[in-house]
């Protein structure tokens, strides 16, 4: 890479005044506020933001990004792990100011701007009773949760979120503006549907929606002494179950709000459920799940966005991060009895473990015709060390990793991008698997000096 071009002041002031947004400096008032990003553990400090309102902005941003030698970073809900959103002594563009959200009732398709969160989208979508499959948490970006995958409630029966993206619209690193969907630049649509921010920068995303308004879920609770039992029951079941029951199972300690008393501060196995089908038939499908006589259950009725945001307020911007994850094909007696092991000796209130199925709509779609490798995997897991308190940084962190290893040689190899942190070349090769090389083509052919590096990084041919 060349050195990077000494940026004064003069040439600041000019490439600010060809925004429409602003650019935000070390010097300004809310330079330390805009640096913040959704993990608490990053705290990078960039050269300067671009505030971007429009592709305009971003075409400029990029330009001199690249005409300065600049590293450059890019952000839109900021809730990457290992906050790839930010850069140390680089320039960041920002899209939180690129918020469009429109629906067309012809068609059941949505078109929303790059910055745009989740919330923004079910708020939309859910006036005219449609949803788009997206995540768990309603505070996540678009951009960064559709490139990297995108798996949710939803995955069961309508696929992971690329698997309903239609379009999109994107800046590249030579700072043209293109479409890309079935039809053109068919390799970079191709490759943005799971390959990451690596291709370039997406303005705007066009979806396929489904019809959604009400659904049926909730958490349902047993002791963690229970886990090896209630896991091999899960595993049996939830790929077995119609596509309309979707539920994601976890390790867990039960906060003093909003549950019950008798529950605050013990160790359970969780299972969080969403069951997207006649309403009618919902205690049926639940008949299996309350069987297995859940200590706790609090499912019923809601809006979709409400399952969306079920869990937000438990995860509000600023808490510490440290993220590990696998795929899984198999929940074996030594898997069982890990996740009894780890899950009894969680290190923080907020601590947690996830395996989110990926059977289904996702499965059905082929190994190569998205850069989502893992198809054929049963499970998507992720290690969540998590707290308010920066003292609990390192342990969290050893937690985390600790889980990770003693899991890892029963995975399937590689993990679902979205929950790793900056773990290197090997990693993200491990979880591209034979699309990788692919990918490789593709970034040397859109660009071939790395410009698009600060992401799970695809290293173009040489």
């Amino acid at each position: 890479m060349q050195k990077q071009t000494d940026i004064g002041p003069e040439k600041l002031i000019a490439f600010g005044k060809t925004l429409t947004g602003r650019l935000v400096l070390p010097s300004d008032d809310d330079f330390d506020e805009t640096r913040k990003v959704y993990n608490g553990m990053i705290d990078k400090r960039p050269k300067l933001f671009a505030m971007c309102t429009d592709a305009t902005d971003v075409v400029k941003a990029v330009n001199f990004g690249r005409n300065n030698n600049l590293l450059v970073s890019v952000r839109g809900g900021g809730h990457n792990g290992a906050g790839l959103g930010v850069c140390d002594d680089g320039l960041v563009i920002d899209l939180s100011g690129i918020k469009h959200i429109e629906v067309n009732t012809k068609n059941n398709t949505v078109k929303v701007g790059g910055g745009s969160i989740w919330v923004d989208v079910d708020r939309v979508t859910h006036e005219f009773d449609l949803a788009v499959p997206s995540g768990m948490i309603s505070t996540t970006g678009v951009g960064g949760l559709t490139l990297g995958g995108g798996v949710g409630y939803l995955t069961r029966k309508f696929g992971l979120t690329i698997d309903n993206l239609l379009e999109a619209e994107m800046v590249l690193a030579d700072g043209s503006f293109v479409t890309v969907n079935a039809d053109k630049h068919t390799d970079l649509f191709w490759a943005i549907r799971g390959g990451g921010g690596n291709f370039g920068v997406v303005t705007s995303f066009t979806f396929q929606a489904h019809p959604v308004a009400t659904i049926f879920g909730g958490p349902t609770l047993w002791p963690i002494e229970q886990i090896e039992e209630i896991m091999e029951w899960y595993d049996g079941f939830i790929h077995n179950a119609p596509e309309d029951l979707n539920g994601f199972i976890a390790t867990m300690i039960i906060p003093e709000s909003p549950f019950p008393e008798h529950l605050h501060n013990k160790n359970f196995c969780g299972i969080v459920w969403c069951y997207t089908g006649d309403m009618e038939k919902a205690e049926e499908a639940f008949a299996p799940i309350m069987a297995k006589k859940p200590l706790f259950a609090h499912v019923g009725q809601m809006p979709y966005p409400a399952i969306q945001q079920l869990f937000d307020g438990f995860f509000p911007t600023g808490l510490q991060w440290y993220w590990r994850a696998d795929f899984f094909n198999e929940l074996g007696p030594e898997v069982r009895a890990q996740h009894l092991k780890f899950g009894s000796d969680i290190p923080t209130p907020l601590s947690q473990m996830h395996l989110y199925p990926i059977s289904g709509a996702a499965s059905r779609v082929g190994a190569t015709d998205t850069p989502w490798a893992y198809r054929d995997a049963k499970y998507a897991g992720v290690y969540l060390g998590v707290s308010p308190d920066a003292a609990a940084a390192d342990k969290i962190t050893k937690w985390s990793k600790a889980y990770y290893e003693a899991l890892h040689s029963y995975s399937a190899g590689g993990a679902y991008s979205n929950f790793m942190m900056n773990e290197g070349e090997a990693r993200v090769k491990a979880s591209y698997k034979h699309n990788y090389a692919r990918l490789a083509e593709i970034k040397s052919a859109y660009d071939p000096d790395n410009f698009f590096r600060v992401n799970q990084n695809i290293v173009p041919r040489t």
